[in-house]
């Protein structure tokens, strides 16, 4: 898939159900999103809250919900290169297909947040190379991020792509550019295939996915889409039950009952039931 370089649209899940949506809709892949897991578990920012334990828990719950290959987020390796060897096994054994890390100083911040700092070039590639050296299948994938664009510019932040790439890291993210000609330039500067994050109202300037295709551009995640349409279908729901003091059955505001069923697979379970009765 990432080898096709077709532009294909991950979307962000933060718990199972997330997961079943994406799964059901027909997408190929899905993210498990630190910032995610963060703001919809414990209601705070993406600034390093969510750990190792956290993560690999909710990997676990989605593996176990959709066969669809997983992009793991796991922010900084949760420390230096030997946590970042033991979150790789951890995130492997509970079902990541890709494994992200970032190299950001910890406590990390949202790619999109003001106020980001970076490690040496030399401390990252030391934890690219323990990612590479731990996993047990050969066919999980390191994705290294670089967020050094926004302090050290563009120019900075693509040779520390192509480090990364030396080091070992199947796939690149160049995070938080803020301008087309960067988008576009690259892919034409890294040879190894790209991810482009679509962060609706962050930084970057949102671009069709037809056009980061024709680019080259393996993966277009759409990290927090999914968390962002909950919240807003959240505060129409409840604020119509608030200022109707009712809510009746409306497909626009609420999915059905049984809609709901389906998505948590209760016909497969009471046949179960059945069989075991």
């Amino acid at each position: 898939m990432i080898a096709q370089r077709r532009g294909v649209i991950v979307p962000g899940a933060f718990n199972a159900m997330s997961a079943r949506v994406v799964a059901d809709l027909g997408f190929e892949a899905i993210y498990v999103t630190g910032a995610g897991v963060t703001n919809m578990w414990f209601g705070l920012p993406d600034q390093a809250f969510m750990g190792l334990t956290d993560i690999a828990d909710h990997t676990a719950r989605i593996r176990e919900a959709v066969e669809l290959p997983l992009i793991v987020d796991a922010d900084t390796g949760f420390g230096n290169a030997l946590n970042t060897y033991h979150a790789v096994r951890t995130l492997e054994r509970a079902g990541a297909d890709c494994i992200q890390l970032e190299d950001q100083v910890s406590p990390k911040r949202c790619g999109h947040f003001n106020g980001k700092e970076v490690i040496e070039t030399s401390e990252m590639v030391g934890k690219i190379k323990a990612a590479v050296d731990a996993r047990r299948n050969p066919e999980t994938l390191i994705l290294a991020r670089t967020d050094a664009a926004a302090m050290h510019g563009f120019d900075a932040a693509i040779e520390r792509a192509q480090a990364y790439a030396e080091a070992g890291a199947d796939m690149l993210f160049v995070e938080a550019v803020t301008t087309a000609e960067h988008i576009r330039a690259l892919p034409q500067r890294l040879a190894t295939p790209q991810l482009m994050n679509m962060v609706i109202g962050g930084k970057t300037p949102i671009t069709s996915t037809e056009d980061l295709a024709g680019m080259g551009y393996s993966i277009v995640l759409y990290a927090n889409a999914a968390l962002q349409g909950a919240v807003a279908g959240m505060q129409r729901a409840l604020g119509a039950l608030k200022a109707d003091r009712c809510l009746k059955e409306d497909p626009q505001l609420v999915a059905p009952f049984a809609e709901r069923q389906r998505l948590v697979c209760k016909p497969q379970w009471d046949a179960l039931e059945k069989k075991y009765q």
